[in-house]
């Protein structure tokens, strides 16, 4: 079952307070899918955007869609992992619109393969962009950030599978597990000088998720017309990366400036707090443990209810 909803302000509902006028982003890996999306929504509410991809065509696409939607945009063609790539990105946004207040670090390739068919390039590949990437990004921001003392915005972006897991992806669970502790670590490193760091999880139909056998024929609708139903909008939280994208502009206001450290999912018509990883069960030996003491316990105590491992399949209606 979903989470239980605590409340629900939905689009439906919005006071359109949410200002970002005056703030410069960075949005990496924001050529097209969830990266686009976020960048639109950064910049309808007002702030001025760097799009980042590697193919210089797909970033002027990219920028044209947003300045013909009103907005403000400049790309900047570079692959991140490396910190000259990072520096470019927040000297863009300086040189361009004279500051840098919020980075989104949303660049990611995947080279799924099981472990034993994994290659170290494969491996490399993957942690480079996804996770030394966001580190370099977040760390030449930061240093802009503290310069400027004013505050500002990291937003990370994860991924179910970081958070749980996923067959065939040993690289990319890795790396967005990696993300969700870089969020916490920095939130605390980071508070001082009043810049906020999250974690996001999105799920969305995206070049990423129409592999998956139990998504392709709802994606494929999508792309004809076709809404998603409401059993993958609400049961499975699974929608458009322009659902996703809401989150995004949130974090960077004002509304949110209590809010860090936290892991928030969001898809279709969903949104969600992970927890973090924490102890769920306890046992005792006095003196301690032995490898006997252990065999004796495990059944009852620990291994009582083990933690599942995995994303959940999709739960789809049988048809009738």
């Amino acid at each position: 079952m979903p989470p239980e909803s605590t409340g629900s302000t939905g689009s439906t509902g919005s006071t359109g307070s949410i200002d970002l006028s005056g703030k410069a982003a960075v949005v990496t890996g924001s050529g097209r899918g969830l990266g686009l999306a976020y960048a639109h929504a950064l910049a309808a509410h007002g702030a001025s955007v760097v799009i980042n991809d590697i193919d210089g065509a797909v970033a002027e696409a990219a920028v044209a869609s947003v300045t013909a939607a009103g907005g403000t945009a400049v790309a900047e063609v570079v692959p991140v992992g490396t910190a000259e790539a990072a520096d470019r990105l927040v000297a863009r946004a300086v040189r361009e619109f004279g500051r840098l207040d919020v980075l989104v670090t949303n660049a990611g390739i995947l080279r799924d393969k099981v472990l034993w068919k994994m290659t170290d390039d494969d491996f490399d590949a993957v942690v480079t962009t996804h996770l030394k990437g966001t580190f370099t990004c977040a760390r030449a921001a930061a240093t802009r950030l503290r310069e400027q003392g004013e505050g500002g915005t990291l937003v990370l972006v994860g991924s179910p599978a970081g958070q749980r897991g996923n067959f065939g992806q040993t690289n990319y669970a890795a790396a967005k597990a990696g993300i969700a502790a870089m969020a916490r670590t920095w939130s605390m490193e980071l508070a001082r000088a009043r810049i906020t760091v999250n974690a996001i999880v999105p799920v969305a139909a995206t070049a990423m998720t129409e592999t998956i056998p139990a998504f392709a024929p709802y994606v494929d609708a999508l792309r004809g017309g076709e809404p998603l139903p409401a059993f993958l909008r609400k049961g499975e939280g699974f929608g458009t990366p322009e659902d996703c994208a809401a989150l995004v502009p949130f974090l960077a206001s004002d509304a949110a400036r209590g809010v860090t450290g936290q892991a928030i999912g969001i898809g279709g018509d969903r949104i969600t707090l992970w927890s973090h990883p924490q102890e769920v069960k306890s046992a005792y030996a006095d003196g301690g443990w032995s490898p006997d003491g252990l065999a004796a316990a495990w059944p009852t105590t620990l291994g009582a209810e083990p933690q599942t491992v995995g994303i959940p399949a999709p739960r789809i209606p049988e048809a009738r």
